[in-house]
């Protein structure tokens, strides 16, 4: 190697998907609640599952799971979903998907150590009621990890890094960004 040739290393943070901020939800984390369908979804084959969210994500999420579990119910707050119209339509044909709406999650039920169901409030009469199903999945999007470098790298208001047009790198010299800091 010459002179000019310098060690280069790196690190990498990703982003943490959003939770519910439910004690139960932690208590049951790896025990049938999971953030992830593609790394989760054979443990769940011929069962009922959850999904949690509104977006593109939870539609792709959804329609994974079909392809193991019996039946997927799939939660959102709202009537109306920021998800694309064709990922949309995609899940509304999906015959083993219901859609359950405008509900919050109040509680993952949990038996003898694993996700037996949810219990959801309707946002629009305030009744609730329990949901069966032996995995949650939540797809409520993600935030990225980057706490580490707001103070010296230019960042969005939600965190992301930005990085010169058409390139990976950031602000400072000699530092790149990819991937789900972005």
């Amino acid at each position: 190697p010459t002179a000019r040739c310098q060690k280069r290393s790196g690190s990498a943070t990703g982003a943490s998907a959003r939770q519910l901020g439910l004690e139960s939800e932690r208590t049951l984390q790896g025990r049938g609640v999971s953030y992830c369908a593609v790394c989760d979804a054979a443990f769940f084959r011929d069962k009922e599952v959850v999904v949690v969210g509104g977006g593109d994500s939870a539609m792709e999420e959804a329609i994974f799971l079909t392809k193991f579990a019996t039946k997927v119910s799939l939660l959102h707050r709202r009537d109306e979903f920021r998800a694309s119209p064709i990922m949309l339509d995609r899940a509304r044909a999906n015959e083993k998907i219901e859609f359950v709406t405008p509900v919050v999650v109040e509680e993952v039920n949990g038996e003898g150590g694993a996700t037996s169901g949810v219990r959801v409030r309707d946002l629009e009469t305030g009744e609730t009621r329990e949901i069966m199903a032996q995995g949650l999945f939540v797809a409520i999007g993600h935030d990225p990890n980057t706490k580490l470098f707001l103070d010296q790298l230019d960042h969005d208001g939600a965190g992301y890094l930005i990085t010169k047009p058409g390139s990976t790198a950031t602000n400072r010299e000699g530092v790149f960004a990819v991937g789900d800091v972005v």
